[in-house]
């Protein structure tokens, strides 16, 4: 796993990806595949990620998943 992450992480690097749009894709990434594992099951998916519900809904927002706005 560490040497996959390395190896994305000097990808993003050579094409000038910055910090803020990595991280913010990787969490966008993050919370998609949390809400498909758990049938998009908000309360769910929080536990799964370890975060509070209230936190999830806010970045399901920030992020315009699962239609939200």
């Amino acid at each position: 796993m560490k040497e996959k992450l390395e190896a994305l992480v000097a990808e993003m690097i050579e094409r000038h990806i910055y910090l803020d749009e990595a991280v913010s894709e990787f969490e966008k990434k993050f919370i998609q595949t949390a809400l498909t594992k758990t049938r998009g099951n908000q309360t769910k998916a929080a536990q799964v990620l370890g975060v509070h519900r209230n936190t999830l809904n806010r970045k399901i927002g920030q992020h315009k998943l699962n239609g939200h706005r």
